[in-house]
């Protein structure tokens, strides 16, 4: 078991195009928008692929870093708290020891978007038929 990380930060206007984010899409595999399914960012290009994790510490701390790398930009008041960021970091390195996928989205300052995802893989727990990516080297 291992995780996937993925980032997007793009216009919230974007997400409000669904077709992009479904996977029959035929601009899906093109767009780097945050798929409507989770398990989808796996039929993405091996490109997409921020890091690859096996230790969930390692994942959970790359979310967090990411996360905090914005923070400063969220529209929200009560996300960019420091309380409210280390909680989310105790929920996200949970979620990742026990195998499951971790998906942050927040809106930030100048109507921009921002998505930071975990999604476990080998296989994945709710679409094993999905395989695994590999990062080209």
């Amino acid at each position: 078991m291992h995780h996937h990380g993925y980032l997007w930060l793009g216009s919230g206007h974007d997400l409000l195009k669904d077709g992009p984010r479904r996977p029959l899409h035929p601009e899906f595999t093109r767009s780097r928008v945050v798929p409507l399914e989770l398990a989808h960012w796996l039929l993405k290009p091996p490109d997409f692929i921020q890091g690859t994790w096996t230790h969930p510490a390692e994942a959970a701390r790359w979310f967090g870093d990411r996360v905090r790398e914005h923070a400063a930009s969220f529209a929200s008041h009560h996300d960019r708290a420091p309380e409210t960021l280390s909680a989310r970091d105790r929920g996200v390195a949970e979620a990742v020891a026990g195998g499951e996928d971790v998906a942050g989205g927040w809106y930030l300052t100048g109507r921009r978007f921002l998505s930071v995802c975990l999604v476990a893989c080998g296989p994945h727990r709710l679409r094993p038929e999905i395989p695994c990516p590999r990062r080209r080297t």
